[in-house]
């Protein structure tokens, strides 16, 4: 797996879940209370075969769990959020937007809908209304990925150009994650942009000891450009040697190399 350098799409804005089975047919029993439980038992269930669905590309599978689901609760945030993620991605800008916006008019509180629709608005270069979403998803301290909502809040205001803040949402994203590549590389080549070489130089060195333990993790053009730019201001020319020797090979026509060269060229 390679440590991605600025994913044009943001990172974990879908999330893949785990394929359950419907346990059964629902029970019927006289009670009203129970009639209720289980359909709405039913109905979370046809969400997270849904979403599972989505997650490996089966979009037809996917809408079909989605829409028995919206049969039995119309107003269900799950399932419309996962039909915003589905015409998203059959090219529906339109419809997507809408089913976001209804699953969020039904429940203001389900965090994993405002970050769907947060990363729907940056792929559409929204990135103010973006920032918004992500921010208010980051208020939800029980949200079970946290640091992945940091760290999409941090790529959306290093789109706004707003540096600081996204030096300090990149940090929140480390320190929820227990160490993420992703999240490594984003905070420590931000800290150069700010020319705090010596913050992004710790950072780095542990996105370095990561790749070192983890062999299906591979530099980047990005990552490799974020080290040449520290090897090169702290006069390091073995390690820079060798970084600038596996940009030319393995990225020859990259913007990174063109721009290490243009750093190199300016001294």
């Amino acid at each position: 797996m390679k440590v991605p350098g600025y994913p044009v799409c943001v990172v974990r804005a879908l999330v893949v879940l785990g394929l359950l089975a419907l346990a059964g047919c629902v029970t019927t029993t006289d009670s009203p209370f129970a009639k209720e439980a289980n359909k709405q038992k039913a109905e979370e269930n046809y969400v997270k075969l849904g979403m599972a669905y989505i997650g490996q590309g089966n979009y037809d599978r996917a809408r079909d769990h989605l829409e028995r689901a919206l049969q039995i609760n119309p107003d269900s945030p799950g399932a419309l959020s996962g039909m915003g993620l589905i015409y998203q991605t059959e090219g529906e800008p339109d419809l997507a937007e809408k089913s976001f916006r209804e699953a969020l008019d039904s429940d203001s509180g389900y965090t994993r809908g405002r970050v769907f629709y947060g990363a729907f608005l940056y792929n559409q270069g929204r990135y103010k209304e973006a920032e918004t979403q992500f921010s208010r998803a980051s208020q939800d301290t029980e949200y079970d990925d946290r640091g992945s909502v940091f760290y999409n809040l941090g790529r959306t205001q290093d789109e706004l150009g707003h540096f600081e803040d996204a030096v300090a949402s990149y940090k929140r994203a480390v320190g929820l994650s227990r160490g993420n590549a992703n999240y490594l590389l984003a905070l420590s080549t931000s800290l150069v942009r700010q020319g705090d070489y010596a913050s992004a130089e710790h950072y780095y060195n542990q996105l370095v000891g990561m790749m070192q333990h983890n062999p299906k993790l591979k530099h980047s053009p990005e990552s490799l450009l974020t080290g040449l730019r520290l090897a090169h201001h702290f006069g390091d020319e073995n390690r820079e040697a060798s970084l600038a020797l596996l940009l030319r090979k393995q990225y020859p026509e990259s913007e990174q190399l063109k721009q290490y060269r243009a750093l190199i060229s300016n001294d």
